[in-house]
Formats: C-alpha cells, sequence, structure tokens
C-alpha cells in the first residue's frame, strides 16, 4: 500500500498483555550459548507529521496508516534477506515527526503513546509475525506525569513484548527524567534510567537521536555490558560528514560497539522542506567501520552483519585499542559530582508536585545555565 491517506485505527494483536507501568531495567530474554551472527537493518522511512492534523483521532487514524505500511516493510525485508534477519531499528518519531509549537500537554494528548496501547501491539505483532527484534522511538505518556510526555525508545521481542523502555534525557522541547529526577528515580530507580536488555541477539541498548552527541549516554550502556547501540533518529542529512555522523563513529570505538542508526526518509505534511531529513541511514561496526550506509528515500539498505563473536574477542583483548576496559571512572566521577550545568528537577516544585510545562520553560532553562556558566568563566 502507499503510506499516504489514513485508513482505520491501530488493530489489536493476539500477543501477549503488554509490560506493567514499571519500567525494566535489565529484562532478559533466554538466549543460545553460541555468540550469533545476524543481519540488521536501519530502516529508513518516511515520517508524517501530525502537527497539521486537528485532533486526537486524526492523528490516530494516521498513526494507523504508517503503521500499516510499516508492516508491509518489514514483511517484505524478512522475505528478501530471510531468515538472519534478526534486528529492524527504525527512525525516531516514526508515527508523529516532533511538535511544532503545540504545547506539551496538546502534544501529549493528540501525539503520544499510551504505555500500554494499541499502538504497542501493533508493533509487537510486526515483531512477532516476523520473527524480530524491533527497536523504535515514540512520544509517550505516563500516568505518574499527568499532563507530561516522554520521548521513549523502545525494543519489542519475537514474543511481541515490550522489553525495554529508555526514556531520553537530552530534549530541547521535551521533558526528561531528569526535569523530574528525584521522582522518576523514586519510582524507577536508576537501572531504568540507562536499560540494557540481555537477548539471544546480543546485549542492546537505545540511543534517542542528537543523544548520539552524548558520550556519556552511550557509556552508562555499555558500563551496563551494552554490545549493540539501536539509534532512532530524524536528522538532516548530507553527503558530507555531519558532526552526528562523526559522533555515531566515535560512540562505536570508544565502546567497541556496533551502532545500527535509522534516519527518516523524510518528514511530509510539515512547512519545512520534506527531504531536508531524509537519508543517511547506517551500520557502524565495533572499529568505527561504516558497513552499510542508505541514500534517500524509503530503504532497508544500510542492512549488514553483526558478528557478536568478532566484538566479544575484541573486548577481551589487552592492548592499547581497548578503549572500554582501560576506563578510570574512579578520576573522573568527582569532576562530574562537583559540577552542575543543566540542573535535575527543574519541572518539580518545592512540595514535590509537578510544574506545568511549557515550552518557554526550557528556553528559560538554557539562557539561566548559559548566564552562570559565563559568569563563572567557563563559557
Amino acid at each position: 500500500m502507499a503510506n499516504s491517506t489514513p485508513k482505520k485505527a491501530a488493530k489489536k494483536t493476539k500477543r501477549k498483555k503488554p509490560l506493567a507501568v514499571k519500567v525494566p531495567a535489565r529484562a532478559k530474554v533466554r538466549g543460545t550459548k553460541k555468540d550469533p551472527i545476524y543481519t540488521a537493518t536501519a530502516m529508513q522511512l518516511a515520517t508524517y507529521s501530525l502537527a497539521r492534523y486537528p485532533d486526537r483521532d486524526s492523528a490516530r487514524a494516521r498513526m494507523a496508516a504508517t503503521l500499516e505500511y510499516l508492516e508491509e516493510k518489514v514483511r517484505g525485508a524478512k522475505t528478501w534477506m530471510g531468515p538472519a534477519l534478526k534486528l529492524v531499528v527504525l527512525p525516531e518519531y516514526l508515527l508523529t515527526s516532533f511538535p511544532e509549537g503545540e504545547q506539551v500537554p496538546q502534544w501529549a494528548d493528540k501525539a503520544a503513546l499510551d504505555m500500554n496501547g494499541p499502538e504497542y501491539d501493533n508493533f509487537g505483532e510486526i515483531a512477532q509475525s516476523n520473527g524480530i527484534y524491533l527497536a523504535g522511538n515514540a512520544y509517550e505518556t505516563d500516568p505518574h506525569f499527568p499532563g507530561y510526555y516522554f520521548q521513549t525508545s523502545f525494543i519489542v521481542a519475537p514474543s511481541g513484548n515490550v522489553i525495554l523502555r529508555y526514556r531520553r534525557l537530552n530534549s530541547m522541547f521535551s521533558p526528561s527524567p531528569h526535569d523530574v529526577w528525584d521522582k522518576y528515580i523514586d519510582i524507577y530507580g536508576l537501572d531504568a534510567v540507562f536499560p540494557v536488555v540481555d537477548t539471544e541477539i546480543g546485549r542492546l541498548a537505545p540511543i534517542a537521536s542528537e543523544e548520539i552527541l552524548y558520550p556519556e549516554v552511550a557509556r552508562c550502556f555499555a558500563m551496563r555490558g551494552a554490545e549493540v547501540f539501536t539509534h532512532s533518529s530524524s536528522e538532516f542529512a548530507s553527503p558530507s560528514q555531519t558532526r552526528k555522523d562523526a559522533a555515531k563513529i566515535c560512540r562505536a570505538v570508544e565502546n567497541i560497539a556496533y551502532v545500527v542508526s535509522a534516519n527518516t526518509g523524510g518528514i511530509r505534511d510539515t512547512d519545512m522542506p520534506p527531504d531536508s531529513s531524509n537519508g543517511g541511514s547506517r551500520v557502524i561496526d565495533f572499529r568505527g567501520k561504516l558497513l552499510k550506509l542508505s541514500g534517500p528515500g524509503d530503504s532497508s539498505g544500510a542492512s549488514a552483519e553483526i558478528d557478536l563473536s568478532a566484538l566479544r574477542r575484541e573486548r577481551r583483548k589487552t592492548g592499547l585499542n581497548n578503549t572500554l576496559i582501560r576506563q578510570r571512572f574512579e578520576a573522573y566521577a568527582a569532576s562530574y559530582d562537583t559540577h552542575s550545568f543543566q540542573p535535575a528537577n527543574s519541572l518539580l516544585k518545592r512540595d514535590g508536585s509537578l510544574r506545568s510545562p511549557q515550552r518557554k520553560h526550557f528556553v528559560d532553562v538554557q539562557k539561566a545555565v548559559i548566564s552562570k556558566l559565563s559568569k563563572k568563566g567557563i563559557i
């Protein structure tokens, strides 16, 4: 089918009921004793912005059309690549694109998924029917934080169940767990902030969009054993190397990990030129080598072999190139502990209740940080 006109609401599947409200930290999936070699695909697809859709019903119909199109394309990729295809990574916010001026509560109602919503049933059915792990990204509400949404990266197992949720920490106009840090940690604990899931295709961890530029995020996942980073992104594409392209190589080399990075195949129904964020999906190996790269348009061309045996051998070698085991965290910890740039709890009131998350708040916080660091002579 063509990915165009919305048709119907997201359909329910017969998979097991989705996980409870609590975010899993290190969910285990039974695997084989042999280190597998398999194919991973960074599936590049166009995203349709919901900014022009006037209400929740029309937005959900658009999501359903995208999900139907996704099911077709994943099924096609599995047919052509065969049983070796075990991991499919989707672009950032594939179902919605980003808010274009909507306040947080309005976007939460119109475009954010419920944690146990029907869209996750659809993702589960796609993963289950194709025997794959499906990694994606969506805006998501949380009953502990009414009126808020978090940008959530998720992984769905071949069982059809969501086995990992990660809430993006660094975002320009979206609430972050760090903005409500004390409350978030009280509810979920620190391991849920940096979840890694141990599966039959390796230890997987997500990186959301521009967080590829934050080495601390990838490092915190690597500390917990991550071997394959699933990077859902929607970024400006260019024939020349961008800073995110450089960062993908760095995160792979620093952590001796694969990076499977899916970009959008353009953003439709928006004022922005539609192909600004189109192309450049890629797979990078643990030595920083570019294995596959997609051109523009909807594509599964960024598909490459993941060799966990080779990765694990590399991590267990002594020598100059093993940058992971040679990390001296104790030497850095005091500097992090005694410096504060972006403040925690900026959306929590003194009594622990939530502030209204207006878009202006996020700009004001940045201005305050710039002022503070300027006065200290740091910037």
